[in-house]
């Protein structure tokens, strides 16, 4: 699937990957007592989100063959080394999990 042109998606954020922003942004806020890197983050998170909604369809599908088949692709949040891994179904995407980049999501969403 290649650009959409000026498509814009609605992005819908599954329970498991508002589990999962929920679950880092504590971790920096109560386990690092880091305020300021939990807000940075979740303004980069929403700052993704944004950005998928116009960009989604170009980016390419995840190498995985077994994630590729299943059209999952991903998008890298600007300033934080965390990934979103989604899908689309027509002007909806899917935002399935987020992953820091060392983590094998590979693995965990086969």
């Amino acid at each position: 699937m290649g650009y959409e042109g000026n498509m814009v998606y609605k992005v819908i954020i599954s329970e498991l990957a508002e589990s999962q922003l929920d679950h880092i942004v504590y971790y920096i806020l109560y386990e690092l007592n880091n305020l300021q890197a939990g807000i940075s983050i979740l303004e980069d998170a929403e700052e993704t989100k944004q950005r998928l909604s116009h960009v989604a369809g170009s980016l390419r599908l995840c190498d995985h063959p077994r994630l590729h088949e299943l059209g999952y692709r991903m998008i890298h949040f600007k300033h934080h080394q965390y990934i979103m891994v989604y899908r689309i179904q027509g002007h909806k995407v899917y935002v399935e999990g987020i992953y820091h980049d060392l983590q094998d999501y590979e693995n965990i969403l086969r």
